[in-house]
């Protein structure tokens, strides 16, 4: 066994007095403290190996960097319509076609609703804020975030009439389901 390989519950060769490796003393091997560090040394220890790992294996380095959204901004349009002012800011942060989103925010909020020029999302009805948070969670958890790696960093494609979430990180992909349509009212005459 080399001097830098130790296994734990073994005494450590050259210390003489039997001491294992549990004992909290510092025992200094080629630059390695083995126990008795503080917190600050660990983490030293720990920034040091994933620099180590990113400088020669930069394909195994996962930065994983946390997306910011700014919570759903809802105004109110008269008395029957609701207004998700930046609808577009929101599908810019999560890289997905504001088409594929608003079909899923109708179809949950089971109502009709359009885009605006100042590319808002008008929808009839009154809705609560809350509300909208939901359903973007929701619509985060089903067609952005990987189940593999957790990261955000995916793309939707479509192959043969199915869906399927592509993570650009990890490489896995999984099917996700179309967006059903929700209720739709017809407005009009009736045929007879």
């Amino acid at each position: 066994m080399a001097a830098s390989e130790v296994q734990l519950g073994t005494p450590i060769s050259g210390m003489g007095d039997g001491r294992d490796i549990l004992d909290h003393q510092t025992v200094e091997e080629e630059g390695i403290v083995i126990g008795g560090g503080t917190d600050s040394d660990y983490q030293e220890l720990l920034d040091r190996v994933f620099n180590i790992i990113a400088g020669n294996n930069p394909d195994l380095a996962v930065n994983r960097g946390k997306v910011v959204m700014c919570p759903p901004k809802i105004l109110r349009e008269g008395t029957r319509k609701t207004v998700f002012v930046n609808f577009m800011e929101s599908c810019k942060t999560l890289r997905r076609d504001p088409n594929h989103v608003m079909d899923f925010f109708l179809s949950e909020m089971a109502t009709s609703g359009s885009l605006d020029g100042q590319h808002r999302l008008v929808m009839k009805g009154r809705f609560a804020p809350k509300s909208f948070e939901s359903i973007l969670r929701r619509y985060i958890n089903a067609y952005v975030i990987c189940n593999g790696c957790k990261g955000h960093d995916t793309t939707i494609t479509k192959e043969n009439r199915l869906f399927f979430l592509r993570c650009e990180q990890c490489g896995s992909s999984r099917s996700v389901d179309r967006i059903k349509a929700g209720f739709v009212a017809h407005v009009g005459r009736r045929n007879a």
